[in-house]
């Protein structure tokens, strides 16, 4: 009746679990409770993603825009004329390297003026 396999005592008969007697109504009240969970993270995550493709679209626009503005200003310049936005931004660079520089000779006379006291 029995059967010794790798060492363990087998009994004859069927295999795996035994079938427990689950109540019907409980077993469809479950599977209609997953329904419900499915549905509801399926309508999660199209949201998700439409909201994810709509953020997409806002910064494709952006940036088409961005491309045209510098379309513009490159037609501009073809034609000899500098716009003003690149104006600002040239004397906003120089204006900071001037800052930047004066700013390092400042320090480089103290640094000589404490040496000289020495």
């Amino acid at each position: 009746p029995f059967q010794v396999v790798g060492g363990k005592v087998k009994k004859p008969g069927k295999r795996g679990r035994k079938p427990a007697k689950i109540d019907l109504k409980a077993k469809l009240e479950r599977s209609r409770q997953s329904a419900r969970e499915c549905r509801a993270r399926k309508k999660l995550r199209y949201q998700y993603l439409e909201e994810l493709v709509s953020s997409r679209e806002r910064a494709i626009c952006a940036l088409r825009e961005e491309l045209e503005m510098y379309k513009q200003w490159c037609m501009a310049m073809d034609q000899g004329k500098i716009p003003s936005e690149i104006k600002a931004l040239l004397t906003g660079e120089e204006q900071g390297k001037a800052q930047q520089n004066s700013t390092k000779l400042a320090k480089a006379g103290k640094t000589e003026a404490n040496s000289s006291n020495l």
